[in-house]
This record gives C-alpha cells, sequence and structure tokens, in this order.
C-alpha cells in the first residue's frame, strides 16, 4: 500500500468515525495565506501535491484534485490517478464536484478556520439543493491522523524598523483608526499576515520564504492595538518596538477577544477573515461590516524609502544574477550541470552579496520539458540534466531587508530551433509591449494584459497564467491587490486600479508540453509620466529588473525598429548599473557582450 493510500484510508476512517460523509482539504492556514507554513500542510501530506494552489475533496468512495492551468502536468505526476480523479479550474470547482456528487443526507466537513465565509455560504447553498449538508468541524481530522504534524513556529519576531518601513507604525495605526472612524466601526479584525507585519513594521520566519509572524491583529479607534501571537515570539526588543499601545497577548486568546467585542461594529475582510472568525463574531454579537483591510491598499502603495530600498535591492540582486549567468552560459555547454546544482549556485551567489536573507520563493530551475510546467518545483525524483541544443528557465528571487525580487530568465544551451526562437521572439514583444506602455490613471491590469498576450495570439498561442502580480516589500512576492491578467484566466483578478508606487511583474510565456517553456519576467514600478499635450494623467513603468536576456533566442527579424530601441536601451542600462559590481574579469566581458546591441 502506498503512502498516500494509508493516508487516504486512515482519514477516511476518521471521517467515519466524526459521522461525516466527506471534508474539503484546501491549501491554506488560519489567514488565507497563498503559502503556509510546515504545520498547515494538509494537501501536501495527504495526496503529494506541491504546487502553491489547489484543493482536494475526500468522500467515502471516491476522490477528487482541483488545480488550474499552471499544474495541469505536475498534479499528475505527483497525485496517483487511482486514488484521485483530475478536476480542472475553473471548469470545474471543489463545490460545483460536490453538488453533482452527494447524496441527500449526506454530510460533508470544511475546517472553518481554512475558509471564506463567501466560500462556505455557497458550497452550502449547492449541497443544500441536493439535500446534503456542509458541517463546520470542531476539529480538523487530518490533524487526527497526522501523527508527525509539525507544531507552528514559535521563531521571534523582528522589527522591521522605519529606515525599511518609511513610514512608523504609529502613524500606520492612526491611518487605520481614521479608516475605522470613516465607517463608524469600533474595530477592524486583520488576519492576513503581511497586513499584520505592514501594520506593525515587524517581520518573522514563520512561513518559508515569506517574512511574516503567524498572529493576529485587532485595531481599535483609539488606533491601539491588540495582537495575537505564540508568547514565545515576544522579545524585550519587540515590545519596546511597539509600544504602550500595542498590547499583546496570547493566540489561543483571540477567539475569546473576538467575542468580547459584543454590542459593536467590527469591520472584517471577507477574503482574508476566515469563515471561523465571523463566526465567533457574530456569536459574541457583534454588528459585522464587510470591508476590504485597510492594510492592502496602502501597503501596494510604496512610499519613496521603500521604491529606494527596492531599486537597491535589485541591482544588487540583478548582480547576483548576471554572475550566474555568465557562470552558467560557461559551464551549461561542457555538461554535469543538472537543475538542482544550477538552483544551488544561484542561491550561492546571492548569499554572496551578504545581504540575502532568504529566498522569496522556492527556485523554478527547469530544464527541457521541465521548463514547460511553469511552477514546476525540482525535487530529487524530478531532477534533470541540463543537456545540449536545450532550453533553461529559471524564475527566482531573493529577500532582501530593503526589497523583495522576483525574475524569470529563460536561456539556451547550444543552438536553438527556429520555432524556440520564434516563440521566444513573440514572448520578448509581449514583454516589450507591456514594458512600454503608456495609460491613463484609472487603468486596471485587466486592461493591460493583451498587450503581452498579442503577439503569440496572432499565431494561435498562449499561455494559461496571470501575466503580472504585484510584489511586497521584504513581504510576500505574490502581493494583491493590484495584478494584470486576463478575465478568463484561472487567476481572474486585475480589476483593481494601477497606482504609482505599485510593484508588478511583467512576465508573459509560452509553454510547449513535453518539449520546452519560455518565461521573460521583470519587475516593474507604476510611475507618473510627463507627456507634452497630455489632457489626462498618465502612468508607466519603469524597469526594476537589471539583467540581460538571451539575445541568442531573439529572432531579431522580428523586432520593429522601436523594439530593438527598447532592447538596446535597457541592455545598455543593465551593463551601466550592474557593470560595476562585476568583479571577475571574465563576467565582466561576458556581460559587455550579452549588453551589445543588436
Amino acid at each position: 500500500m502506498s503512502t498516500t493510500s494509508a493516508r487516504l484510508g486512515a482519514l477516511r476512517a476518521r471521517l467515519a468515525a466524526d459521522g461525516l460523509d466527506g471534508f474539503v482539504v484546501p491549501i491554506s492556514d488560519e489567514h488565507m495565506s497563498e503559502y503556509v507554513g510546515d504545520y498547515a500542510q494538509r494537501l501536501a501530506w495527504l495526496t503529494g501535491f506541491g504546487g502553491s494552489a489547489g484543493s482536494a475533496v475526500v468522500l467515502a468512495d471516491r476522490a477528487a484534485m482541483f488545480t488550474d492551468g499552471r499544474y495541469t502536468v505536475q498534479v499528475r505526476q505527483q497525485v496517483p490517478a487511482d486514488l484521485f480523479s483530475y478536476q480542472d479550474v475553473p471548469k470545474t470547482s471543489p463545490a460545483q464536484w460536490l453538488a453533482d456528487q452527494v447524496q441527500p443526507g449526506q454530510r460533508i466537513g470544511h475546517d472553518p478556520w481554512l475558509h471564506t465565509r463567501p466560500w462556505a455560504a455557497s458550497t452550502a447553498g449547492l449541497l443544500k439543493a441536493r439535500g446534503a449538508e456542509l458541517v463546520a468541524v470542531a476539529a480538523n481530522p487530518i490533524d487526527a491522523v497526522w501523527a508527525d504534524r509539525p507544531a507552528p513556529s514559535l521563531a521571534a519576531i523582528e522589527v522591521h524598523g522605519d529606515a525599511f518601513a518609511g513610514q512608523g507604525h504609529a502613524e500606520k495605526r492612526a491611518a487605520v483608526a481614521a479608516w475605522l472612524a470613516e465607517r463608524h466601526c469600533a474595530a477592524v479584525v486583520i488576519a492576513a499576515l503581511d497586513s499584520v507585519a505592514w501594520l506593525l513594521n515587524v517581520r518573522g520566519r514563520d512561513v518559508p520564504r515569506t517574512p511574516v509572524a503567524l498572529a493576529f491583529a485587532i485595531v481599535h479607534a483609539d488606533a491601539s492595538v491588540d495582537l495575537f501571537t505564540a508568547p514565545d515570539k515576544i522579545t524585550p526588543e519587540l515590545v519596546a518596538h511597539l509600544g504602550p499601545d500595542v498590547r499583546c497577548a496570547p493566540r489561543d486568546g483571540f477567539t475569546a477577544a473576538l467575542a468580547a467585542l459584543a454590542g459593536q461594529t467590527v469591520a472584517a475582510d471577507p477574503q482574508s477573515c476566515v469563515a471561523a472568525i465571523f463566526d465567533a463574531l457574530e456569536a459574541g454579537g457583534a454588528t459585522i461590516v464587510e470591508a476590504r483591510d485597510p492594510c492592502v491598499l496602502p501597503r501596494a502603495i510604496k512610499n519613496p524609502v521603500e521604491v529606494a530600498g527596492t531599486i537597491a535591492a535589485h541591482v544588487r540582486d540583478g548582480a547576483a544574477l548576471t554572475r550566474f549567468l555568465a557562470w552558467f552560459d560557461r559551464e551549461a555547454p561542457t555538461g554535469g550541470l543538472d537543475e538542482v546544482s544550477a538552483a544551488e549556485r544561484l542561491r550561492q551567489f546571492r548569499a554572496e552579496t551578504n545581504s540575502l536573507e532568504d529566498l522569496s520563493f522556492d527556485t523554478i530551475s527547469a530544464a527541457g520539458p521541465n521548463a514547460a510546467l511553469p511552477h514546476y518545483r525540482v525535487s530529487a525524483e524530478t531532477n534533470r540534466p541540463i543537456t545540449p541544443d536545450s532550453i533553461y528557465l529559471v524564475d527566482s528571487g531573493g529577500q532582501y531587508r530593503d526589497g523583495t525580487t522576483d525574475v524569470t530568465r529563460t536561456m539556451v544551451v547550444g543552438t536553438p530551433t527556429p520555432e524556440m526562437q520564434d516563440r521566444f521572439t513573440r514572448v520578448l514583444k509581449g514583454h516589450i509591449a507591456l514594458a512600454r506602455a503608456l495609460f491613463p490613471a484609472g487603468t486596471k491590469g485587466v486592461q493591460l494584459d493583451a498587450l503581452a498576450r498579442q503577439h503569440l495570439w496572432a499565431a494561435g498561442l498562449d499561455y494559461n497564467h496571470g501575466t503580472g502580480h504585484g510584489v511586497g516589500s521584504y513581504l510576500s512576492v505574490h502581493e494583491g491587490p493590484q495584478r494584470i491578467a486576463a478575465a478568463w484566466s484561472a487567476q481572474a483578478g486585475g480589476d483593481e486600479p494601477l497606482q504609482p508606487g505599485m510593484i508588478l511583474s511583467n512576465e508573459p510565456g509560452y509553454y510547449k508540453t513535453g518539449d520546452y517553456g519560455i518565461r521573460i519576467e521583470n519587475l516593474v514600478l507604476v510611475e507618473r509620466r510627463d507627456v507634452a499635450g497630455a489632457e489626462r494623467e498618465l502612468l508607466g513603468f519603469r524597469e526594476l529588473t537589471l539583467a540581460p536576456i538571451d539575445r541568442r533566442l531573439v529572432d531579431v527579424g522580428l523586432l520593429t525598429p522601436d523594439e530593438r530601441d527598447w532592447w538596446n536601451d535597457y541592455h545598455a542600462r543593465v551593463l551601466a548599473e550592474i557593470g560595476p559590481l562585476i568583479s571577475d574579469p571574465d563576467d565582466r566581458a561576458w556581460l559587455a557582450s550579452a549588453c551589445a546591441p543588436l
């Protein structure tokens, strides 16, 4: 019996003992985080799936795994087909699948600390229409059968000083208090980990690759805060930083504190506050106002100190990546490199900056057909050698105190095929079109997405992921609310107007299943643009990422003069800003050649 089969059997036995006919298993934690700590990796434990987005539904006689287009291949490699059927999102969803499978009288469990209230309400409605019931469990049944489940991290919460934050937490708390006053609310619940970190100028090491601390916060109308976290995480330095207006309390007292808001009007974000939070507020008698987390937008709009720090981080990171690219170009043709060794060497180059706190996500180091998996994660089982006349894609980033980076470069080892050059150049043309875009204030990311896809569309091609996501300041590498995505994509969104100070990725791609993948990703900063005679305020993008793009994959004949100018201007800037940080003569010579005009 396989490990997955044994675990599935243990869960089914537990569900039967609890009087449940099924259970929904998301990748989530109590904060609706995208990336979760080891203690919350219930889906990975149960199914073997290693992606960052997905869910499963387990019934007594069948089970299903739900992933979007980013993981179509990966889920089939990692999750046994004889135990789970594969379901494609958004064509279907756990709720829709359940509605087709359940029988009258059946009880389907869910953990209210891992789902939003809108999800619970809509799913309950679909099941009720079939005569079934959605049941909120008091204890997660997976936890009962996961014998060696890790405990939540107790790493100390770290102070993120004003020299990096650019604004004191007292000023941020005052702004939230003003927001509460406008809405006639007495308090707001802050559940998103990056919002808690941003609001109080703290960081942590509780979630791999994301510098956040496990904590909830309740902000009151007088700008005071109750912070709920494990006592072991509180240090004298943190207490001094927070001051008397931020009261620290044990994390297990959070639910009681919600109930104690009886009779008060309390704001909560239905996207980041789980159903259990709303249940506790309602049970205590609070009046709930549903509103977006007041930290979300100001966190996304970087202040001048954060912008300056991000620019510095990208120069530092770009030099490390450039050293890697030069090293790779020399070593890959000789043979002996594989995905794991290449990723480790890139990490070493970043570590040699003496500023790296962590990677910003697990490096996507993908050779040949693995590069066709947009969110591939290398492992000992999947590790491939990097072979001649193939494509290698590396998507990586670093966490630095002054900024977060995320960059993808696609390189050819040996000679590319004409098809590879055509596809790469179409991706490049889309990347340039978005990079050069001028757009009026108020424009949303969904309105810009087609710029990056147009040259692929012209050849009947496309990619099944968003074009751009927001990025934090020494926070999450995926940060909302801004994004650039097609309205029909698996990661629907992009309806937030772009504003100066927002950081996004520009990352169109192309993926030929079983053969190769291409992606070109730079981070960009939204800035105001002065255009003579303009009758509206205009915005554009400033390139933050500085590193060469592989010219050998470019079909120069497909580029317009304006596109060639962009390439040449960008690489001249790379050479000017990165060049002084490259000390090795061979690396400097490689960089000069890589940045020569087309």
